[in-house]
Formats: C-alpha cells, structure tokens, sequence
C-alpha cells in the first residue's frame, strides 16, 4: 500500500490496510476465501467502483402499510438497481482510494478494500452503510468480490477468516487508542455504550452450550482486565455494565449481550485497556478455540461481532477527527 499526499499531520490510523504482514492477514488465505465464496469482476481504467457516501439500497416497497402506500407518492429510485455493498480482493491493477479528510492511498493487488461498507451491515437486517471512501480503476483491473451474505456462508467452513478480518481492524483500533490516550482531557467527551451484539435467546443457549463453569461474577468497581497484561479470554456480558477505559477515561460502555476482551484473544497481543464493572455482573468467558466453534457453528455471530468493530472504528474516528 503507497500512501500519497501525506503531511505530518494527517491521521494514517485509520488508514491501516488488509495486506500481508498486517495482523493476522494472509493475503493467500483471502484470495482463497474470495474465489470460493465470492464472484469475478474486472474494471476499466478510470472507472468508479464505487463512491463515498453510497449507501446500499435495501428498502423494500412493500414496507409501507397499504393506507400509507396509497397517500404517498412512489419513490422511483426503489425500482433502480438493487445496490448492495461489496468487498474487494484485487488481483491485477491498482485502485486509489479517495475521500474527505482521508489521505489517498495506493490498493495494489493482494490489498482488499471496501470491506467497512460490508462489515458494517448484517445480512437480512435493513440497516444501510455508507461509504467512507470513493474507489477508482488507475489501469484496467481484476478482483473477487464478496458481499455480506457470501461472507457469512463462506464463515460456516472457514471461521478463521473473521478472525483474520477482525485482526486488521483490532490494529487500527490499537493505533486510535493510542492517539487518545495521547490526547488531552476533553470535558465533551463522552463515552461510547457499545450496542448488544447478540440477543437473549442467543446468549441463553450459548450460555448452556459452555456451562456453568464459563460464568465468572465480578462486584462493582472490580477490575477484569487490566492494560498491557497478556490476554487469552474474551467476554460476554451476561447482567450487568462494564466499562472500557484507557487512563482514567472511558471509551464504551457494554451493557448485557455486549462482548469485550475479544481484541487480545484474536491477535494475541497484550491488552490495550482496562475494563472495569461498573456494577455487579455476570460475564461469559470464552477462549480463542471456543470464539472460533462458535463462528462456525454460527456464522452471524461471526458477522455481528465484524459490524460491532467496526462501529467501534467509526466512533473513535468520529472523536478523534
């Protein structure tokens, strides 16, 4: 990956790249799991792959009641071309990557792009994404797409690849930490209350597949996790509240079928914060062997925890900007 038009003050945080030598990324592995799972393209030199601010059209006209359809004008873009997000594995060209207060970048072929859009939506939910960037052919191209329902297919055979994906994104997650705790004290701040990742009925069987050994209760005001130790367990939050904290501010808030931790168990890398319960909890413990059954024998859950990171990506970019 070529960065260009960089200036000492540009923020390249978030600009860290699926490419070989980067987490846990294997750019072999992916271009296996794109050619299986996902489709052929090629492009033009100088075509638009796509643009910042595209959403993805997933709005159906039978959403409306009958009185309301009746009273309201159709809306015609409904019956444009179904646009659906897609990540990319380019194997031949190169593409630059544009966008507002974004430094452009070089992709080059074993790069993937495109994959916040994607990781950002789950399959069969109608919650859109927008792009953050523009994509352009620089000389004709050849590339694997993958949109989120391929994703999750190929996740029921090989789960290693959320694992790969998330590894990447934990990086830059990492890097923007790293920046806030090198930030001054900001009274606005507020913290971030991460959304439950996964339901009651999912947690209550998960909860029955581990067993009761793998529920550990901590009281308020205990420390779970502590900055820079090693970690090997990640959680779940089955009661309770616990806070995410780097120096004496905290970044999120996770709340009951909320996960943290999972950061250190997929890249094998010391803890990056602390976490705190903020009152009496209960949490569900699992190691790297146990996250990875479950994307298998689940491959939403392996999905839902893409999109929570990078919801969590997309918050420390917005209080970092």
């Amino acid at each position: 990956m070529a960065v260009i038009h960089a200036s000492p003050d540009d923020d390249l945080s978030s600009y860290i790249v699926f490419k070989s030598g980067v987490g846990h990324f294997d750019a072999n592995a992916a271009q296996v799991f794109f050619k299986k799972f996902g489709k052929v393209e090629t492009f033009a030199e100088g075509k638009l792959i796509f643009a910042e601010n595209e959403q993805s059209n997933k709005q159906s006209i039978f959403k409306k009641s009958v009185s309301k359809a009746l009273t309201t004008p159709l809306d015609q873009s409904l019956f444009a071309r179904r646009n659906v997000h897609r990540m990319y594995f380019l194997t031949e060209g190169e593409v630059l990557l544009t966008g507002k207060g974004i430094v452009e970048q070089l992709v080059r072929p074993g790069d993937v792009f495109g994959e916040m859009a994607v990781l950002s939506e789950i399959p069969d939910v109608d919650i859109p994404a927008k792009r953050t960037a523009t994509a352009k052919a620089m000389s004709n191209i050849k590339c694997y797409s993958l949109d989120g329902d391929e994703v999750q297919t190929g996740l029921g055979s090989q789960p290693e690849f959320a694992l790969m994906l998330m590894s990447v994104m934990f990086e830059r997650l990492r890097a923007q930490v790293i920046r806030f705790a090198g930030r001054d004290s900001d009274a606005k701040h507020r913290a971030n209350r991460l959304p439950a990742i996964f339901g009651k009925s999912f947690v209550a069987a998960l909860r029955d597949r581990l067993g009761h050994a793998s529920v550990v209760r901590f009281s308020e005001g205990a420390k779970i996790i502590k900055e820079g130790n090693p970690g090997t367990t990640m959680y779940l939050v089955l009661e309770g509240e616990v806070a995410i904290a780097v120096g004496r501010r905290i970044i999120e808030k996770v709340g009951a079928g909320g996960v943290f931790g999972e950061m250190a168990l997929v890249d094998r890398l010391p803890r990056s914060a602390d976490a705190v319960a903020r009152t009496d909890c209960a949490l569900l413990s699992m190691n790297r062997e146990q996250l990875i059954t479950l994307v298998k024998s689940n491959p939403g859950a392996g999905m839902a925890m893409m999109r929570a990171v990078a919801e969590r990506l997309r918050y420390m970019n917005s209080i970092l900007a």
